[in-house]
């Protein structure tokens, strides 16, 4: 009798301290934006000791790309094992990540040229405020990063050189650049039947979504502020704008890490990707 209560002793005690282990991911939520006058949605996860402890934590915020929605990371990116797994292993930092929805209504992470939605005000104004005031998000440079593939590589790309004084990482993944000339982007706004035809601001908006042109003008110690990963497989098609990005940043002499390895446009790449995101950024968490 004593053995078979100290099993279940011992059953129980494994069960709570594995279960314990376990981070959660809640990938439904909503908050109400006044700025694009509807309600948004966006997944969270929350790192293990989260509903057990009082502390703060460091936040990385995980964009998706095209086609997927909040959701992507969840199903597709398998984020809740592998960052529960990397935590586990010490070489992430306990995080809280916010992962948002850009594909409802209008798709993408900026604000359009025509101005009739204004997602990057959303995000900034909107979004991030309300997470870390709802959670216990350290809200410092420091203790606050961005990555995201594809769609969400450029949204990466955009937000840390917008605004560098607000991430201490940022990590494009596959990563779409911006149009790779003007001549580009004035296809693509035939393309989506766009009524702008002003030269000036055509040039003005393409030069402020491009990442090449970003870094050729922005202050280079704003940009140096930023810890940067670049990650893209050698069979992407999105291959050449993160290759031209690359030489940029080493003709400004902008510290950089970037990764090329075999694969293309992918999940099975993003998931390998996953890892060595959360340990790039945890090591500016950690103070490396």
């Amino acid at each position: 009798m004593k053995n078979i209560i100290l099993i279940t002793i011992l059953s129980i005690y494994t069960f709570v301290n594995s279960t314990a282990q376990t981070g959660k991911v809640f990938d439904n939520l909503t908050m109400k934006s006044t700025i694009l006058k509807s309600e948004r949605k966006f997944a969270v996860y929350l790192p293990p000791d989260y509903e057990t402890s009082q502390r703060n934590y460091p936040v990385l915020y995980l964009l998706h790309g095209m086609g997927d929605d909040q959701t992507g990371w969840v199903q597709f990116g398998e984020v809740l094992s592998i960052v529960d797994n990397e935590i586990k292993k010490g070489t992430a930092t306990p995080m809280i990540i916010i992962m948002p929805d850009a594909n409802t209504n209008k798709i993408g992470y900026f604000n359009t040229i025509e101005s009739d939605w204004n997602y990057e005000n959303f995000f900034f104004e909107e979004l991030m405020p309300y997470v870390e005031k709802t959670y216990r998000i350290k809200s410092e440079k420091r203790f606050r990063a961005i990555a995201g593939l594809s769609m969400g590589g450029g949204g990466s790309f955009m937000y840390a050189m917008h605004h560098p004084e607000l991430f201490s990482s940022a990590c494009p993944l596959s990563a779409y650049i911006g149009p790779l000339s003007v001549e580009d982007f004035k296809i693509q706004l035939q393309r989506m039947n766009s009524k702008i035809t002003d030269e000036t601001k055509i040039q003005s908006y393409f030069e402020n979504h491009n990442a090449i042109s970003l870094i050729e003008k922005t202050d280079v110690a704003k940009l140096k502020s930023v810890r940067w990963f670049i990650d893209c497989g050698d069979d992407d098609f999105l291959y050449e704008g993160n290759s031209l990005v690359h030489i940029a940043m080493r003709k400004k002499e902008i510290p950089h890490e970037y990764r090329v390895r075999n694969g293309g446009h992918s999940w099975t790449y993003w998931r390998e990707s996953l890892p060595e995101v959360l340990k790039f950024v945890s090591d500016a968490f950690h103070q490396y």
